[in-house]
């Protein structure tokens, strides 16, 4: 399959790899004159444009930061979704308010081009061995014709309904996560009333019912401390969505609200110094 390729990053890239060694033709948009050097030396094909990156494609990936870059990158006159072929599939794995990927459907709509809402759950590591948990949203037959593209890097690859789906599970998703990280640095705190050391306390509930993703992030860090260093930034990111897309629907977070709002989470996940994370 030919690919246009935009947002080639920390996940962007080993999806990219990924569909390269599966056998696609792929085409990576890089703007930036010194990367084209690098690009070339790792054998890449680049386009300095979009609308040179996605014409000739069958299906276009994108894989950037922010709901803006993704609104900027596929729509308008010399968007993504303007330039690809009739027939060809956007797949949108960006975390983003699920408004995005009704406006990207709309602007399909109108020039032939299919629309899946990806979102997607795992690291670097999990693409490179083909686990990443990709949530689609979307037309479901269009999702099984891409469902051997996607193999590639991914699975599970569920469909979770409606375009817009997929973004809202993982809003739900990282919510929960976020809380998660909170409890158990709560649990710390806790623990550490009672006389209980912190690395203590961390293997221990571990292997108790107690046990969740969240607790596993803390522990494998090694202290509370250095939790807002390996994910803050992008949660800061995607619980500002969450926030957001619940004030705009008129939901309540209740108490994975409460939780979110906490010092444990206000100070000690979401106000890190600027690092590299994980996506959960």
């Amino acid at each position: 399959m030919k690919i246009g390729f935009v947002g080639p990053g920390r996940m962007g890239r080993p999806i990219l790899d990924q569909l390269r060694a599966a056998g696609h033709d792929v085409t990576v948009l890089v703007r930036r004159p010194e990367a084209r050097a690098a690009a070339e030396a790792d054998g890449l094909t680049w386009a300095a444009t979009v609308p040179a990156t996605v014409r000739d494609a069958d299906a276009v990936f994108v894989v950037v930061l922010k709901d803006e870059q993704v609104r900027s990158v596929c729509l308008g006159p010399q968007g993504a979704i303007a330039a690809m072929k009739p027939g060809a599939t956007l797949v949108q794995h960006t975390t983003s308010d699920p408004a995005t990927a009704r406006l990207l459907a709309e602007a399909g709509s109108g020039h032939g081009v299919g629309v899946l809402d990806a979102a997607l759950s795992g690291g670097p590591h999990d693409i490179a061995a083909g686990r990443l948990t990709l949530w689609v949203g979307g037309d479901e037959a269009l999702l099984d014709r891409m469902r051997p593209v996607l193999a590639a890097f991914a699975s599970p690859v569920m469909f979770v309904g409606q375009l817009g789906n997929g973004q809202r599970v993982k809003l739900v998703n990282n919510a929960l996560f976020v809380a998660q990280v909170g409890l158990a640095i709560d649990a710390v705190r806790l623990a550490g009333s009672l006389g209980i050391e912190e690395q203590a306390i961390l293997a221990a509930l571990q292997h108790g019912s107690g046990a969740s993703r969240g607790l596993g992030v803390v522990a494998s860090g090694g202290s509370v401390d250095a939790v807002a260093g390996r994910i803050g930034d992008l949660m800061l990111k995607d619980i500002t969505v969450v926030r957001e897309v619940a004030r705009g629907a008129g939901a309540d977070l209740g108490i994975i609200g409460t939780v979110l709002s906490s010092d444990a989470v206000e100070k000690k996940v979401l106000r890190p110094p600027s690092a590299p994370g994980t996506t959960p």
